[in-house]
């Protein structure tokens, strides 16, 4: 591995991490792939090249030796390769130069990189969401980038399901409170009431409402 971070196989140069520069590597090459090992460790993959003299760079390598150095950062070619491959896009772009504006080169070009760096443990898709998010509010910071990368996804992540669902069945969303009360209530040993002596009653007739007795008005 040479001090650019690179190996050369079959005349084409392929980056590894530029923390193991000085360090010897294993390179394993496939029909579309190459795949770099440190001891057992896999540390690099690459799509093969079929040409010579070709390069195939990876921004991830070279990141904590850009936070050293965010100057070399413009001009690199592993950040021409990352637009190429839609890694680095215009949205990345948009917010490195509001930083840029805000902090300066200096900090506005370390703040990306530490933005670049979310990636490792971040979805490409979440960071570029909460890049978008944290430019519109105007938050040009990488803690505020790494904030909104969670939020979005957290608004992916479904909810776990209980055990309900998770045996088939989908809980009701509304329950009686007057049916869980009577589900809880212990059995009532009492015979049901009888409505004999009501019916003895009705037998009776009764005089009609209103009706003028035979005798006469009792008024004067």
């Amino acid at each position: 591995m040479d001090r650019y971070a690179q190996i050369t196989v079959r005349q084409n140069h392929y980056s590894v991490p530029v923390r193991l520069i000085g360090r010897q590597v294993r390179v394993l090459l496939h029909a579309s792939e190459v795949v770099v090992y440190d001891d057992r460790a896999e540390i690099a993959r690459h799509e093969r090249l079929v040409t010579r003299g070709g390069s195939r760079l990876d921004l991830d390598h070279y990141l904590e030796g850009l936070l050293r150095k965010p100057g070399a950062l413009p001009g690199a070619t592993a950040l021409d390769q990352a637009r190429a491959a839609g890694k680095f896009t215009p949205v990345h772009d948009a917010w490195w130069e509001a930083a840029c504006r805000a902090h300066g080169d200096t900090a506005g070009t370390r703040a990306l990189i530490e933005v670049l760096l979310l990636h490792r443990h971040m979805s490409h898709d979440h960071v570029v969401a909460g890049i978008a998010a944290a430019l519109r509010a105007g938050a040009l910071t990488s803690d505020a980038v790494a904030l909104e990368a969670r939020l979005a996804a957290e608004r992916e992540t479904p909810a776990e399901p209980g055990p309900d669902t998770a045996l088939g069945r989908i809980a009701s969303p509304v329950v009686s409170l007057t049916a869980r009360r009577l589900a809880a209530l212990p059995p009532d040993p009492r015979p049901l009431p009888s409505v004999a002596a009501y019916d003895q009653l009705l037998r009776h007739t009764r005089p009609s409402a209103g009706r003028p007795s035979s005798q006469g008005s009792p008024l004067p």
